[in-house]
């Protein structure tokens, strides 16, 4: 069966993998507008579906900087033990409705402790969050795992305290680091100690690159502070020329280096133009390891069934390109090789199978 034939409900079903997607940008718009109400924090509308698309609209700006300070309502009500809990449980459930069999999810504990919690009461809550997801989620015959990556804000001066923490929380469910922020202006290389420190320790991680900014950043996060996995990334398209690749271009490519690739997000920062012409098409098709995540799901109003969906009706995706990029991000997961290789083997490839 070609996915141009395949319907939502058929896509929903396909088992999913999601390596970039952000905590505090998934909540469901109810949620929001709930806590907020207990919190005493004012929205642009209670209506949730109002809401929801006042986070679309807002983001829609073409430029990053904008489109993250649409994070501050769910930052709100996202700084206490209640938000927090509810947040990462209903995060895992709105993943396992989706058909995601895996699932990593970041975010700033630095940004959640505005209410008086410190960083590693922050993360300690959200890993109970997220259990008590997992559990209902398998109870439900959708059994989902989803790990933690932290995150560093770039701009800011805490950095090294969140690596601290991806380091202290490796055994409890946190598989690896990040940082986010506004890339323009404020390098990888900022961060090198925090980088070099999780290397000394064995802890992974990506670095947001090649969105904001083009190749310096990209070289940055992968020659200087040795990231294994590129957020976005989409500005690699700048090495190549006629479908030749430059030295930096070949270097991600030959060493399998993932590039977590967000469509609606890319649009809606500016840094792609369509999704018939984002440059996951491409760099798919010139053998790169690309995989397909949401980003900010409340945000970009999107999820993978909706981002898979996109590419097959504008993109001329099959299936099997479906499969391909579900397999990459399962290559790439920051969890060790026997679990990545069961979920491929028992669970990713029967299911794609049974579409094909």
């Amino acid at each position: 069966m070609s996915s141009t034939r395949i319907d939502a409900d058929a896509l929903r079903r396909l088992p999913k993998a999601v390596l970039h997607d952000h905590l505090d940008g998934g909540l469901r718009p109810a949620t929001v507008v709930e806590l907020a109400e207990t919190v005493g924090h004012t929205l642009p509308t209670t209506d949730p579906d109002e809401l929801a698309a006042w986070y679309f609209d807002a983001a829609n700006s073409g430029d990053l900087v904008r489109y993250i300070a649409t994070f501050e309502h769910t930052l709100a009500v996202l700084q206490n033990r209640e938000g927090l809990l509810r947040a990462a449980e209903e995060y895992v459930l709105d993943l396992a409705a989706d058909g995601v069999v895996y699932g990593e999810v970041r975010y700033a504990p630095e940004l959640n402790t505005n209410g008086g919690l410190a960083m590693g009461e922050v993360v300690e809550t959200v890993q109970e969050g997220l259990a008590a997801g997992m559990a209902k989620a398998a109870a439900a015959g959708t059994p989902v795992q989803v790990r933690t990556l932290l995150c560093g804000m770039r701009m800011f001066d805490r950095v090294a305290e969140a690596a601290d923490l991806a380091v202290a929380f490796r055994d409890a469910g946190v598989v690896g680091f990040d940082i986010a922020g506004a890339e323009d202006g404020f390098p990888p290389a900022d961060h090198l100690a925090a980088f070099e420190h999780l290397r000394r320790e064995s802890v992974p991680f990506t670095i947001h690159a090649g969105e904001a900014h083009g190749l310096p950043s990209i070289h940055q996060a992968l020659q200087v502070c040795g990231a294994q996995r590129i957020g976005h990334g989409v500005r690699i398209t700048e090495d190549i020329v006629d479908g030749k690749l430059g030295r930096l271009a070949g270097w991600v490519r030959d060493r399998r280096i993932a590039l977590e690739m967000c469509p609606t997000s890319n649009l809606q920062t500016g840094a792609a133009t369509s999704i018939a012409e984002h440059p996951i098409t491409a760099l798919k098709d010139l053998g790169f390891r690309v995989t397909l995540n949401t980003d900010n799901r409340l945000v970009s109003g999107t999820t993978m069934t909706r981002e898979m969906s996109l590419l097959v009706e504008e993109a001329g995706w099959t299936v099997e390109d479906l499969r391909t990029v579900t397999v990459n991000a399962l290559k790439s997961a920051f969890i060790p090789y026997d679990e990545r290789k069961a979920l491929i083997e028992d669970v990713v490839l029967p299911g794609y199978a049974s579409a094909l």
